[in-house]
């Protein structure tokens, strides 16, 4: 089992271990990688949760069919992918380094995704927004922030964020521009469920005002969105302070 957990690792792979820690199997363990591998002698309808707490991306303890079972999530961190290499990009990239995620900002300019304009970036990609998302090919553990304010960019990257599994999609802007892209993704054939995952314009209401201050009103938002959490004022909810996977 550890030596499987070394090669997931190495690959980038995901997988859940579960451990009994009261109950029937006491100190069995099943190892579960994410598309239905297993091994070990834990029970095997312990693989039927894997999915869903590998996606939450956090250790747990579970009470399962008269069982006590300790769940741990082995994976790669999240991804912000960004597209638009502005000022914003670095800010959301130093940001992001702190919640130890990895930040990949792609641009079809090539004087704008330089490493001199966007040190904090792990991965930089010249590519318009077909060749970027192929590339990236972002999945549930992604988070995606538009930032280009300009439409042969913007919509063809809302379109291709739509259609992967990324767990938030922010659209930089106001209003008034926020809605016209709407009506043109409308036109373009994109339905008003689809339209409801773009949060934009992205953030919360911090009041930000200087460039990094957006960008951590933008990570706030995705770190939220992530926990399923709306964000707001940890003395207002009754929920508890730290994230759980519903």
């Amino acid at each position: 089992m550890i030596q499987r957990l070394l090669e997931l690792q190495r690959d980038g792979g995901r997988a859940a271990v579960f451990t009994v820690i009261e109950g029937e199997s006491l100190g069995s363990k099943l190892l579960v990688v994410e598309g239905a591998e297993t091994t070990g002698a834990g029970p095997p309808e312990l693989a039927d949760y894997a999915d869903e707490l590998i996606r939450g991306g956090r250790n747990q303890v579970l009470e399962l069919e008269g069982r006590k079972v300790f769940c741990e999530v082995y994976g790669p961190p999240p991804r912000l992918f960004v597209y638009g290499g502005v000022d914003t990009a670095q800010a959301l990239g130093a940001a992001a380094k702190l919640l130890g995620w990895t930040t990949i900002v792609a641009d079809a300019r090539p004087k704008f995704a330089t490493r001199e304009r966007i040190p904090s970036a792990d991965e930089l990609i010249v590519a318009w927004p077909e060749e970027a998302f192929a590339k990236v090919r972002p999945d549930h553990a992604t988070a995606i922030v538009v930032l280009t304010h300009d439409d042969k960019f913007d919509l063809p990257a809302l379109e291709l964020a739509l259609a992967s599994d990324a767990f938030y999609i922010g659209l930089i802007g106001g209003r008034r521009n926020q809605e016209k892209k709407r009506e043109r993704l409308r036109e373009a054939g994109v339905g008003e469920e689809a339209l409801g995952r773009i949060s934009g314009p992205c953030g919360l209401d911090l009041g930000a005002d200087s460039v990094p201050e957006t960008a951590l009103s933008i990570l706030a938002e995705a770190l939220a969105t992530r926990n399923g959490r709306s964000g707001g004022r940890l003395r207002e909810t009754r929920l508890r302070i730290h994230a759980e996977a519903p």
